[in-house]
Order: C-alpha cells, then structure tokens, then sequence
C-alpha cells in the first residue's frame, strides 16, 4: 500500500485563461524573459573570465562559464595540464559568443597567453613553482609551453645530473622556476633544476656532516671528464681524480671506469665550505711497490713499457704501478747533448738496466746503454793510434772539426791538421757538418774520452818535396790571390801557396804588383817546419842587374893593360882602379839595403 500525497490547490490559479490555451500573458511572458536574462553571466567578446568544466573527453573539454550556452575548449589546449578533471575552474577567452551554428566559442589558450607575462613576471618576483608542457627540443636545451608562453629549458637545467637522452622529456609536464626574463626580446628561461638543488643542498649539508677521511663509501660513476670522474654519493657528488684512480698512469679514466658503474671508494678529503669532496680508487688497493719483487738489486735487468716521455727522459713501467726513469744521459754512450725522443716513445717496449733502487723513497732509475759494452774500455785496441777510420762530421769551432767515428767515440781535428798546403781559415771552408770525413788517430785520452785526430795525415807530407823544389833562388811563375796590409798571398804550382812583402811585389817599371796578376817569384826563404815560402818578384831583376854590374867588373878586370902605356899611366890607373872599387862597394851597399 502506497502512502497516498496530498496537494492543495494554487489560490490564484487561472483556470479560464488555461482552458483557452493561454497559459501567460503577453506582459508576463516578458518578465519571464527579462528575469531569466538577468539571471545569466553578461559576457562581451574578448573578455577573459573563468569558466567550470563540466565534461571531459579525448577531443574537448565542455566548460560552464554561466551564460545561456556551454563553451567547448579543444583538450589540446591542456596539454602542459595532464591532471585536469571535472570541477575544475579555468581562464576561458571569449572569442565569439555565438558562432553560425548558436554555439559559444572559447579559448583557453588565449586566456592564457593574454595575461601570461604578468604570471610569468609575478611567478619570478614570488619564486613561484609553476607548470609547464615540454612541446620539443631546440639547440641546447628544450621548449616548454608556459602559461601559453614558449619558454626555454637549457639542457644543464633540466636536472642535476647530466642528461644524455633529452627525447624522453619530450610531451612531459614537469615543474618548473622562471629564472631569467628579457620584456625586450620577451624571451623566458625556466629550470627545474632550481626545485631540487635546495633539497639537494639540505641533504648536502647533512651527509657531509656524517663524512669521515678515510671512510669507504659505495658511489656510482656519474660523470667522466678528462681530468676525474663525478662519483655520485647518494645525494651528493665527489670527484676521484684522474691521479687516484689507479697507481698506474692512466691517459684517461674511461680506460680504467664507465658510467652508471658502481663501485667503492675512500674520502681523501673533503671540504665543508664549498661542499667539495675528494675521493680515490687505487688507495683502496695495495701500493705496487709493496708487491714489487724482493730480489730485483740493482745491475738486473728488467722489461717495461714506456708510458710517459720528457725531454730529460722516459718514464718505464716495470710492473702495474712501478715505474723506473731512464735519463737522456743513460740512454747512448754519447756525450752529445740530446733529447730522449731521439731514443725512445710512448709505448715502446724496452729492456734497461736497474741503476738504482730506494723501495723506501719508491724511486728507480735504469739505463739502456749498459746493455752494451762501453766503447772506451779497449779504445786502444778498437782505436789505435795510427789507425785510420770514417767518422761524421758533428760540429764546427774556430779552431777544428769535432767528428764522431760512432755512438759515444768523439775526436776533434784541429784546423792545422785538415790541409798539409792550403790555409785553412774556418773548418766551414773544408767540409760540412753531417758529412763523412777520412781521419787518423793521432792522439787518445782516454780520462776525458777524447780522440785527438788528423786528416792530413792521410797523405805524406808533400814539403818533403817541396823542400827539392822550391829553393832559394828558383824562381817560379805564381799568381796573386790575395792583397793583405802586410803583403800578398801568391798560389804557386802543386797547390802551394807563398807569401811576399809590399816591397817584394815592386815591377821593373816601379808600379805594384796587383790581385790576379801572373808573375815570375824567387824563393828568398823557404821554412819546412812552419809551412812558409817567402817569395819576391823585384828580387828576379835587381839581381839581374848586379849580375850584370859584377860581369862588367870582372870584365874590366880581365882586359890587357897596353905595354906602352904602363910606365907613363900607372898612377892615373891605380886611382881609376880606387875610384870603381869605391864605386862598386856603394852599389853594393845600395842594392843591400834594399834587399
């Protein structure tokens, strides 16, 4: 049994008006309009008011902004909003109140973007969290739709750990910071970055706070650089640099970790301030030189890679972590000043001598030319003077040609030993440096490891000969090939050369002897010992007239006195006689003086 309901009539009713069909007055009908009018949002185009959504689907969102009609908004336009739901209230714009087919067109983008640089500007003044959608990547970084807005997102701002992969933060809605805007060129960079480091920071604090040096942590490679790798400790970050990685050299530290590889590490150090803190790998491992070979003494050999070079030397590791240095002077017999890339380079194998060994200080030093016998200590068997040999010219000095006859073997030719005739002014003259020259051994000391050596000696010495040929008083044809203040040097056959004063260089017809003029010499002095030939061209006619002047005397002498005329001449004769012995002796005086 149903409860039956009671109603009671309308009092004022028409029921007249009703059963006619006129439910309402003309006048009624009016304020019926007005009224329901009145009761409606007054909205203008252009505006910007906020509306409710209704209704949600993939396509659109329906939204109640309390006009006579419902707005439809593409959900596109809610991208940068994933969680966006029924009841919520949003910014519409109002772009046309009725389109042709009565329906009300809404943007929210618009409405957005119209009062988005005020947003965006309170937002940095407030240091506001906002929302924003990643629409795609750019150079650098990303784009995010901010309040309608295109804002930047550097690519170092998106976390606080590198980002390899930018792709997977595309079509993300993420929280962001304005931190920078330009009204000039209306450009935004946000960061999301910023939200965590303050958090990070806190947990900085509090974990540095607990560190201990020498305490081991687990830690993941986060970042490789060429100077360490970034060991993420769990909220904070600590550099193992390239040298504590192992205690072998490393070129680079991919060659001894990777990225995202766990692994154990010590705290070396830290520093509160600037939150930095030190790390290292190969303490966590014994010290090679612990485990480096008890009976390794010094004079063994031993083999290594060369794993750094330096003008000094070269750096071997002998074993993981042990390394030996082989000094540029320990690597040739050499004395010649040289540089160690000339002998070695990195990544050579090599076997070397140990010349030194301190395990305490964890040096060693080696050397590569003790592994051959040293040159000096049978020089005089190898080298024995008298002995002749090829060397290389090395080096010039004023006064001879140093030459190396092989590795660590030098000697020095002095300039008097090059040529037995001609004169030589500088070594220049007669070779060159890097040429190969015949010498002899003259000479060796052996203490300061020295050759003395001659190339001269090679031949006999031509003035053995010379001394037959040019005499005193020969005379030779000669050629002036050089005017000095004191004199002319004149080439004469057999490649000599002679010397002879101004006064010497005087013609018949008293003019000077010039460069390049071919002449008759005499040999006035003729010294073996000193290589010296003096010679004169004015000699050859002076003594051609005292030639002459004495076979006139003699003649005179020898002519038959007239027997008639002895007894009445014989004073005026005697004085004649006087007179030219007078006369002669002052020629002779004469022609002294100028020889």
């Amino acid at each position: 049994m149903t409860e039956e309901v009671k109603t009671s009539p309308i009092a004022d009713f028409d029921w007249d008006a009703y059963e006619k069909g006129e439910t309402k007055s003309d006048k009624s009908r009016e304020e019926l309009t007005r009224t329901y009018d009145e009761s409606l949002n007054t909205v203008k185009d252009k505006d910007v008011i906020e509306g409710t959504i209704i209704a949600l689907n993939k396509r659109e969102a329906v939204v109640n902004i309390g006009y006579k009609s419902d707005g439809i908004i593409p959900m596109n336009e809610f991208r940068y909003n994933p969680d966006i739901k029924i009841g919520d209230v949003v910014e519409v714009f109002i772009e046309n109140q009725e389109d042709k087919k009565g329906q009300l067109i809404l943007s929210h983008r618009k409405a957005r973007a119209s009062r988005s640089w005020e947003r965006v500007n309170q937002a940095l003044e407030n240091d506001e969290i906002i929302k924003g959608y990643i629409k795609c990547r750019t150079k650098g970084g990303m784009i995010v739709d901010v309040f309608g807005i295109e804002a930047f997102l550097p690519g170092s701002q998106i976390d606080v750990k590198p980002i390899r992969d930018y792709d997977i933060f595309v079509g993300k809605t993420m929280e962001f910071k304005v931190v920078k805007i330009n009204p000039e060129f209306r450009n935004v960079v946000v960061s999301h970055k910023a939200l965590i480091e303050a958090e990070l920071e806190q947990q900085k604090r509090e974990i540095i706070a607990k560190l201990e040096k020498g305490q081991v942590l687990e830690g993941t490679v986060k970042n490789i650089t060429s100077y360490g790798v970034f060991i993420d400790l769990g909220g904070v970050d600590g550099l193992i640099h390239i040298t504590d990685l192992s205690w072998g050299r490393v070129s680079h530290p991919e060659e001894v970790v990777a990225l995202d590889q766990k692994l154990n590490v010590v705290i070396l150090d830290f520093d509160n301030e600037k939150k930095r803190i030190a790390l290292g790998l190969k303490q966590l491992q014994p010290h090679p030189w612990d485990a480096l070979a008890a009976d390794i003494k010094v004079g063994d050999k031993v083999k290594g890679r060369v794993v750094v070079m330096a003008d000094y030397g070269a750096f071997v590791e002998v074993a993981p972590g042990v390394e030996g240095l082989i000094h540029v002077s320990e690597m040739s017999w050499s004395q010649h000043l040289r540089s160690a890339q000339d002998f070695l380079k990195v990544g050579d194998e090599v076997e070397a001598v140990v010349l030194t060994l301190d395990r305490e200080e964890r040096k060693m030093s080696l050397g590569l030319k003790q592994l051959k016998q040293d040159p000096w200590e049978d020089i005089e068997v190898k080298y024995p003077v008298g002995s002749q040999h090829t060397a290389r010219v090395r080096n010039f000095t004023n006064f001879g040609v140093f030459v190396e006859i092989e590795e660590g073997v030098d000697g020095l030719i002095h300039i008097s030993d090059l040529s037995w005739t001609k004169k030589v002014k500088h070594p220049s003259e007669f070779t060159q440096i890097g040429a190969d020259i015949q010498v002899v051994v003259l000479e060796i000391d052996k203490e300061n490891r020295r050759l003395s050596l001659g190339h001269k000696q090679l031949e006999e010495n031509p003035w053995d000969v010379f001394e037959t040929i040019f005499t005193v008083g020969s005379v030779h044809q000669g050629t002036i090939i050089e005017m000095l203040d004191k004199g002319a040097v004149v080439a004469l056959p057999y490649g000599v050369e002679g010397f002879a004063t101004p006064k010497h260089l005087v013609k018949e017809d008293g003019s000077q002897a010039k460069v390049e003029e071919k002449l008759d010499f005499k040999v006035i002095e003729f010294n073996k010992d000193s290589k010296r030939i003096i010679l004169s061209h004015s000699r050859i006619f002076e003594d051609e007239a005292k030639a002459e002047k004495a076979e006139a005397r003699k003649a005179a002498k020898r002519q038959p006195r007239k027997a008639e005329e002895a007894p009445a001449l014989t004073t005026p004769v005697e004085k004649t006689t006087l007179g030219d012995i007078e006369a002669l002796a002052a020629l002779k005086e004469k022609l002294s003086g100028k020889a």
